[in-house]
């Protein structure tokens, strides 16, 4: 089971300074990912802890592409029908080429009313809209020429496709995740929770022929008790989990830092 870095690309914490270091020091680390979220339009009576200042991911992961070597670069997550599908299929196809295919896409469908709102955006129509955003992405990696509104185009560049992991609850993620993603991405849930349905998950891919998926888990381990951080993870080994990513909240960089240095050490 692989581990990796949840940084923070909100609030006073997301300077191109912090997140710079945590970064480079993951990399040199050797954990496996590091990943960053999505908000786009936070309203101020919800801004406690961002001050609403939130970093792009797709742009702050080009900018940390450059700053490191070997660490995969994820988005946990990013919202789907916010975007249209072929300009993200464009932009994250150029984040995967300039990162040397290092990265991991992690997507959700969103649940916050206030941005869709901003954004004019239906909250009802989220399910629709991010499918059609998957089936392009699919789409799109996979043919050299591709059609959108009856205008076919050369879909340059078309690295390796990266792998998709579909964000949410089960059962609607993980039926998603069978149909169009590589893996799913629970966020917070216990081993005991999560380990019968990655089985239900896992038969679901095997019926649809499909290749075993990965199974990242979103959570925050007890570092400061090692004892008890590595029976969680071998919990969530036993579980079906494939990657395990630590967060936590922090001030200063050298707080993650530490968390990172500790991490490392249950490698």
């Amino acid at each position: 089971m692989k581990l990796g870095i949840s940084i923070r690309n909100m609030g006073p914490q997301s300077t191109r300074e912090i997140i710079s270091d945590c970064a480079i020091c993951a990399d040199q680390a050797g954990l496996d990912s590091l990943w960053i979220t999505e908000h786009i339009a936070i309203p101020p009576d919800d801004a406690e802890g961002s001050g609403g200042r939130y970093l792009d991911p797709l742009i702050t992961l080009s900018y940390l592409a450059g700053q490191t070597e070997k660490i995969k670069l994820g988005t946990g997550v990013l919202i789907l029908p916010y975007r249209p599908p072929l300009i993200t299929a464009k932009l994250i196809a150029t984040l995967q080429e300039l990162a040397a295919g290092r990265v991991k896409l992690g997507v959700g469908i969103g649940w916050m009313q206030s941005e869709f709102k901003a954004l004019g955006l239906d909250l009802r129509k989220r399910v629709r809209d991010s499918e059609r955003v998957l089936r392009f992405l699919t789409e799109a990696f996979d043919n050299h020429v591709v059609t959108q509104h009856d205008q076919p185009f050369i879909f340059s560049p078309r690295p390796v496709k990266p792998p998709i992991l579909i964000g949410g609850a089960a059962p609607h993620a993980i039926k998603r995740a069978v149909k169009y993603g590589d893996g799913w991405m629970p966020m917070g849930l216990k081993p005991d929770a999560l380990k019968p349905i990655v089985e239900d998950y896992k038969a679901q891919t095997k019926a649809a022929h499909r290749p075993d998926p990965e199974v990242v888990v979103m959570s925050g381990l007890p570092l400061n008790d090692p004892g008890r951080c590595r029976e969680i993870l071998e919990a969530y080994d036993d579980a079906g989990a494939t990657t395990v990513i630590h967060g936590q909240k922090y001030d200063e960089a050298t707080e993650l830092l530490d968390a990172i240095s500790q991490l490392a050490l249950m490698t």
